[in-house]
């Protein structure tokens, strides 16, 4: 029997834990998708013009920028999962009260609201999922998180079209409520979630940690974990204290880098494709389409990411992804059916960094700062991403489809740059050794 949680092998608690920590993610492809398909109704009933529709967009990701920070130092300070059982139950209440707003300014509040939900999940989920997996599951495991986003947003599309066809006028109130429904479901899933062992010993707690271990795993297993020197509590300034500052920005970019042209493509999936000449319900069920081309891109990279390696696979993928990018900006004006092949070609091709955007912050930072440092990247690339998605309709209305793309070209070979400047290779090592700065 192995003694060390790095030894164990995969069991069904990795798999109820992968199920229960993937459900975040669900739930933020579900919040960003469903809006999108909601604009249709929502921009026309409140009047709202290109730079207000990208405002009210934007505000869940300001959500999400200030509920990285919170969850991160609250994870770091008082463990993971104290937090982790009632985020999403905040987030199914804050929907179904989404259902009675009355008037953009109302709607701005709740969507920030349920940002900010999203964003406390984002490094608890993930941290949690780290710390309770073998380094040779590590990769993979992670790589189901950001797989479910994709799939929380086609499930969104589709739930979207389903009631934009049935109920009709005011079909958005039951789109925003419609969160709630997974949200609860997940929420209910994940009581009885013991915490993460690591956080226990690496705060002292190492008979709690080595009791929760042969609880999970069985006797004999304990964890390899020693209490921190000096507890740093948490926040941008113990990260920055602690040296990692290099790290957290290369994290950052690439982020930033990869997510920005995503949630361009989530807040306004059915307009981008639209303009592409995809109309109606083409054009919501083409969005469906491309984010489970997203998912299957993500399950092919979290097959192959122990095989290929971290630095290979996050190059490798901004290299190809920028290729379909370029070809939506120079033929914009392709037949539909062109414009298809493109979006699902971007879609497969960035797997492998999507997949690496969760790997590579819950890789790179020690138990202490983990999810404060996830906390840190998520709120800054979200920033970065609400950014882009107030931007996405202005560019749209003003500069057409082309420009745009020509844009989200450029941002996508920038990350290449960046990586092939800086990202580290951490396949097959423990979290000690991916953690160290000698590393």
């Amino acid at each position: 029997m192995p003694s060390l949680l790095d030894d164990v092998p995969i069991s069904l608690f990795h798999i109820r834990l992968a199920a229960c920590a993937s459900g975040g993610a669900f739930i933020d492809g579900y919040v960003l998708a469903i809006f999108g398909v909601a604009m249709v109704q929502i921009g026309p009933e409140f009047a709202l013009s290109a730079a207000a529709k990208g405002a009210v967009a934007a505000m869940v990701l300001l959500g999400v920028f200030f509920g990285g920070f919170i969850g991160g130092y609250l994870t770091d300070r008082f463990g993971r999962q104290r937090i982790y059982k009632w985020d999403l139950a905040a987030i199914s209440a804050l929907s179904i009260a989404s259902f009675f707003v009355e008037g953009a300014f109302s709607l701005i509040i709740m969507r920030l609201l349920v940002g900010l939900a999203v964003g406390i999940d984002y490094p608890i989920a993930p941290a949690l999922l780290t710390e309770f997996s073998p380094k040779r599951l590590r990769g993979p495991l992670l790589g189901v998180l950001i797989s479910l986003f994709f799939v929380g947003g086609a499930a969104a599309y589709v739930t979207g079209e389903i009631m934009l066809s049935t109920i009709g006028d005011g079909a958005w109130r039951w789109m925003l409520a419609s969160t709630a429904v997974p949200a609860a479901i997940i929420a209910v899933m994940r009581i009885g979630t013991p915490e993460s062992p690591l956080w226990l010993a690496r705060n002292g707690r190492v008979e709690e940690a080595n009791s929760v271990m042969a609880k999970v795993f069985g006797p004999g297993v304990r964890v390899d974990e020693s209490p921190a020197e000096a507890r740093a509590g948490g926040g941008l300034f113990a990260v920055v204290k602690a040296g990692y500052v290099g790290r957290l920005l290369f994290v950052t970019a690439i982020w930033i880098c990869l997510i920005i042209p995503v949630y361009a493509i989530f807040a306004f999936g059915p307009q981008l494709v639209g303009a592409m000449h995809l109309e109606g319900r083409a054009s919501t069920l083409g969005s469906a389409a491309i984010e489970l081309f997203f998912a299957v891109g993500c399950v092919i990279a979290l097959l192959l990411v122990n095989r290929v390696g971290r630095r290979t696979m996050t190059i490798q993928s901004f290299a190809w992804a920028a290729i379909p990018m370029l070809l939506l900006a120079i033929f914009s004006d392709a037949p539909a059916i062109w414009a298809a092949v493109f979006f699902a070609a971007y879609a497969l091709f960035s797997g492998g960094m999507e997949v690496m955007s969760f790997v590579y912050p819950n890789e790179l930072f020690p138990t202490e700062l983990r999810g404060s440092a996830m906390g840190i990247v998520t709120a800054l690339s979200r920033f970065g991403a609400a950014v882009g998605t107030f931007l996405v309709p202005i560019f749209l209305e003003n500069f057409g489809i082309s420009t745009t793309m020509y844009g989200a070209f450029a941002i996508t070979v920038v990350g290449l740059v960046i990586s092939a400047m800086w990202a580290p290779e951490t396949r097959n090592m423990s979290l000690a050794e991916t953690s160290s700065l000698s590393h």
